[in-house]
């Protein structure tokens, strides 16, 4: 198991990872509604696909990652829970 410090120090890496995630989704809604709105206010009635799809799309694929390390299961965690299941069985065969 792990001592107090170290999770201490577990707990402000995932902190960060979150707060990051916060500051880095803030910015992509912002920056990507000004470029819609510069797409509608210049070419929003014509045909074809808007150019912002593109970038809100890459972005977006980044940001989805961004989330998953943030809020995703914690390495550390499961292999925990891994080694507790183990732990358990192996009581059980004594």
């Amino acid at each position: 198991m792990e001592t107090p410090e170290q999770q201490d120090s577990r707990l402000w890496k995932i902190a960060n990872k979150r707060a990051a995630f916060r500051r880095h989704l803030i910015t992509y809604v912002l920056v990507n509604g000004f470029l819609w709105f510069i797409w509608w206010w210049g070419a929003g009635s014509e045909g074809g696909v808007p150019w912002p799809v593109y970038p809100t799309a890459g972005w977006g694929l980044g940001l989805a990652f961004n989330y998953f390390d943030a809020y995703g299961n914690d390495k550390n965690t499961i292999a925990e829970k891994e080694y507790e299941k183990l732990k358990r069985e192996s009581q059980g065969k004594s």
